[in-house]
């Protein structure tokens, strides 16, 4: 594992610093993936272990050879530029509701990433066109705003989205997906959570895949989230080599409930091409499941799914 001289004070609690100090493949002394450059913030980077070659951090941010090599995937498994486009960032896939595609750009790019493929040649969801699609569409009843990563939107362009969303009587939830509770929790300003905190039918949807993750300034930042009253749920995706040891999964759970936030889902990693290497061995993910079934109680413990494509609904494993 390369070794790097971070920034002064990487945990430095300024989101627009930690943005502006991003780190890329050069500065770990890497070779970059041109397709998916290498993204991170200080913050994030500060958490791996970069003397340890199997660090399961420093996994979901540092560029791996293997992501060239053929694994048999493709980069749009799930249709997100064909059949589940209905505007341009702004796709339907399931009956009750849609996705808006609102930034193109994350804190982190996770090695992981269901979109990796499709980013670079994306365009973000205007809003004009996320409501004339859901006129169109009288039964959906949630909207996802996703990306990227929507917090990577200036305040009031994220509060736009949003506030424009809560003026619909008929939407049962606004999801906001984002993992900057995990990468960027300083993202989470007292201010923001305030303004945010008037709809009263946003969810937040994030991501935490180890329990390294969960730092103070993680929890601070879900905390303030939990506590203007807006739930916070997690799906981890079960990444080889980073938490697909069934104690590390508990831990994390466990962790998260004590934060508050839910444990969800927990996705089998999706057939994407690039992250092949991530994926688990047949029969890991329902041993995962019968694990975290007979350690953790049900408030803890999420459900272990697989997104598959064609499907109508999340398939339990």
């Amino acid at each position: 594992m390369p070794s790097i001289d971070l920034p002064p004070n990487p945990r430095r609690a300024d989101w627009r610093w930690q943005l502006r100090h991003a780190l890329r493949a050069q500065d770990f002394g890497l070779a970059e993936n041109p397709a998916w450059p290498c993204r991170v913030t200080p913050y994030y980077a500060s958490l791996a272990d970069l003397s340890d070659p199997a660090d399961p951090i420093a996994r979901q941010f540092l560029p791996d050879p293997r992501e060239l090599e053929p694994d048999g995937f493709g980069p749009d498994p799930f249709g997100e530029d064909g059949p589940a486009a209905v505007a341009p960032g702004v796709k339907q896939r399931f009956p009750d509701r849609v996705l808006a595609q609102v930034s193109l750009a994350c804190a982190a790019n996770c090695r992981h990433c269901t979109r990796r493929g499709l980013l670079g040649r994306a365009r973000a969801a205007r809003l004009g066109d996320l409501l004339g699609a859901l006129e169109a569409r009288p039964g959906v009843r949630e909207v996802l705003l996703s990306g990227g990563d929507p917090l990577l939107l200036p305040d009031e362009a994220l509060l736009r989205w949003v506030e424009a969303l809560d003026a619909l009587p008929r939407l049962d939830a606004i999801r906001l997906c984002t993992r900057t509770p995990a990468t960027l929790p300083m993202r989470w300003t007292r201010p923001l959570v305030r303004r945010l905190a008037r709809c009263r039918r946003l969810w937040v949807q994030t991501q935490f895949n180890h329990p390294r993750e969960l730092t103070p300034e993680a929890v601070e930042a879900c905390a303030r989230l939990v506590e203007r009253g807006i739930p916070v749920s997690n799906q981890s995706v079960l990444l080889r080599g980073v938490n697909d040891e069934p104690a590390v999964m508990a831990a994390l759970c466990a962790k998260l409930q004590r934060a508050r936030v839910r444990p969800y889902y927990v996705f089998v990693c999706d057939p994407v091409a690039g992250i092949g290497h991530f994926r688990t061995a047949p029969g890991a993910a329902a041993a995962l499941r019968g694990y975290l079934l007979s350690h953790l109680g049900g408030l803890a413990c999420p459900r272990v799914v697989a997104d598959v494509p064609g499907a109508a609904h999340k398939r339990d494993v």
